[in-house]
């Protein structure tokens, strides 16, 4: 089967603000959470790195756009650092600077013929408006929608494409788990809360651009929704299946129910009602959608934009990983016949897990057409990355095979990353790059990869 990507299909790479541009504190930009946790507590990262320079993207941005115009890249996604459009985050008092600047790079691409997807938030929360109470905060909605309206002042005459938040269940962990910052303990009503708020911003967002942007500019919004696929673990147990169907609607259901449906996933408000009510709370630590905000969420999404890395087997239990929601009562596990973990333990290959997730996607939301906005792989940073050439080509397989032969309306798909970044609460010790950064050089070299070399040959062809 010498299946090909239909000609009008969008291959793009992706990036975020923290974890390329540096220049953390150049011509007027303000203190984010990122900044404020790696300078205050750098033993948390576990290399003790920061995103201070990191690829220095905010100075080397042409470069970016040059690696970039090489590959044939239709798309290129990359965020906006909420703290360089506004130091505090508040819209009275804006970073002129920081708007020039992406100005500047949204001009590049244009001229080279690569379209803009604008990310607005990519776990970067100016920290004055985190000691505001961050997420967990209603107000944040406001203050959201308010960054919203600059950015599509500022940029909406030539950017068509737009995300407004990137896995809103991870910034939810830093909230939940100290998974990312801010790196608190609030359980599962933080998870929760957090959640709620960001669906919130996303209507606002999208009802506004909807209302005031896009009869000039024309342009389509989405939110980014990540989580691996669960699969039974036993296709003969009907307790598996429903496991797994449970853990998929908490874990994508969460924030595509919603947009999509209107509310929570039934079998989500269900259990989480039980859970408290067990606890003896007076109220669910799941919160409640008015009716008009309802009708704010419903339907905000021109595209489904999602990010998947890996799959996980389940079965009904409890999982001593916190990273699993323990409300929804199920333990992960990896198939032995499935490829070796990457050096990031929780990416195990399971190409097949994509083509069921887009599947399950396609039934649940009525085939919405969908770009995968990060997929990759991560390694130690070598040159000769065959491992990571082997992952891509699993999963574009299997989004061939799901456009081919399961009819899925998959009309993009971006890889994570252009360049080898700033990786989280991992710093600097995981590379998921198709480009090489130099970390140790002041001039942050890039070397192309051959993965790269890869990944034009699919693009530039429409095949694998």
């Amino acid at each position: 089967m010498d299946y090909k990507f239909p000609n009008e299909f969008m291959f793009g790479a992706s990036t975020a603000a923290y974890q390329i541009e540096g220049g953390w504190n150049a011509n007027g930009k303000g203190e984010n959470i990122w900044d404020h946790l790696v300078h205050t507590s750098p033993e948390l990262i576990r290399d003790g790195t920061n995103g201070d320079i990191a690829c220095d993207s905010y100075h080397k941005y042409k470069e970016d756009v040059a690696l970039a115009k090489n590959l044939n890249l239709k798309l290129y996604r990359f965020s906006i650092s909420w703290a360089r459009i506004a130091p505090s985050g508040v819209m009275s008092s804006l970073n002129l600077e920081g708007i020039a600047y992406y100005n500047r790079l949204i001009d590049e691409l244009i001229n080279n013929d690569i379209i803009p997807l604008v990310t607005m938030y990519h776990w970067d929360l100016p920290q004055y408006l985190q000691d505001l109470g961050g997420w967990v905060n209603p107000i944040m909605s406001d203050y959201f929608k308010e960054f919203a309206r600059v950015l599509f002042t500022s940029f909406g005459d030539r950017v068509k494409w737009w995300i407004t938040i990137n896995e809103p269940m991870e910034v939810c962990k830093g909230y939940a788990i100290k998974g990312y910052a801010p790196y608190l303990n609030l359980n599962n009503t933080g998870f929760y809360l957090a959640a709620h708020t960001q669906l919130i911003a996303h209507g606002k967002a999208y009802r506004l651009y909807e209302e005031m942007f896009k009869p000039t500019q024309q342009g389509k919004i989405s939110i980014s929704i990540n989580g691996v696929f669960f699969i039974p673990k036993n296709f003969e147990s009907v307790d598996d299946k429903n496991t797994a169907e449970r853990a998929n609607q908490f874990e994508r259901g969460w924030f595509s129910h919603p947009v999509y449906k209107g509310d929570y996933p039934p079998i989500m408000r269900k259990w989480v009602d039980k859970k408290s009510k067990e606890e003896g709370r007076p109220w669910s630590t799941l919160p409640t959608f008015t009716e008009d905000e309802i009708k704010l969420i419903k339907g905000t999404a021109d595209f489904y934009a999602l990010n998947h890395y890996s799959s996980r087997l389940v079965t009904h239990g409890r999982d001593p990983d916190p990273h699993y929601n323990s409300d929804a009562e199920y333990v992960t596990s990896v198939d032995e016949s499935w490829l070796k973990p990457s050096v990031a333990p929780w990416l195990v290959p399971v190409p097949d897990g994509l083509r069921q997730l887009l599947i399950w996607l396609k039934n649940e939301y009525g085939n919405p057409p969908l770009i995968i906005t990060e997929n990759g792989y991560g390694d130690n940073g070598q040159l000769d990355d065959f491992d990571r050439i082997n992952y891509m080509k699993g999963y574009l397989n299997a989004t061939l095979r799901a456009i081919h032969e399961d009819n899925c309306n998959i009309i993009g798909f971006t890889v994570w990353s252009l360049l080898d970044n700033f990786e989280w609460m991992d710093g600097f010790a995981i590379h998921f790059g198709l480009v090489k950064v130099d970390f140790n050089s002041p001039q942050r070299t890039r070397t192309p990869k051959a993965s790269y070399t890869f990944f034009k040959n699919v693009v530039s062809t429409g095949r694998l």
